[in-house]
């Protein structure tokens, strides 16, 4: 089983069980964003985390060691097609220019990280429909003049 299998068999477990990621997130002791990322497949796991999970989903050996290959990112590991994640690649394509730009004025010529970054969701009450608040969290990374 590779690293992507495990995370469809977690993912069939939490859904099948009625479970929620938080609860996992607390097994872990981290994010709920970062457990989730993790359990499918894009972040590092260790065995020992890999055995909790399994262990409290009721999930086999193969699936423990699926979870304990190295991480697997990019488009591989995404449905592009998923509406949500879709929607997220429009923000960018509309707001990722703005975004760039406002991050050099305020910061310089330079990056936001996403290897030291920190993500949160959160649902807001709205009178018009609840909202998702999305909030990314990078460390800025100046570009260096070598």
């Amino acid at each position: 089983m590779d690293r992507l299998e495990a995370g469809e068999a977690v993912r069939r477990a939490v859904r099948t069980q009625g479970r929620r990621w938080s609860e996992l997130a607390e097994l872990l002791g981290r994010s709920v964003v970062w457990t989730t990322s993790a359990l499918l497949g894009q972040q590092p796991l260790g065995r020992e985390q890999a055995e909790l999970v399994a262990k409290e989903l009721s999930l086999g050996q193969e699936v423990v060691e699926g979870l304990c290959l190295p991480p697997v990112r990019g488009a591989a590991a995404v449905d592009r097609s998923e509406p949500v994640v879709y929607r997220l690649e429009e923000v960018v394509q509309v707001y990722g220019s703005a975004v760039a730009e406002l991050v050099a004025e305020e910061f310089g010529d330079g990056i936001m990280s996403a290897i030291d970054f920190e993500m949160d969701l959160r649902r807001e009450s709205d009178p018009k429909g609840d909202r998702v608040v999305l909030t990314l969290s990078g460390k800025f990374l100046p570009y260096r003049v070598w």
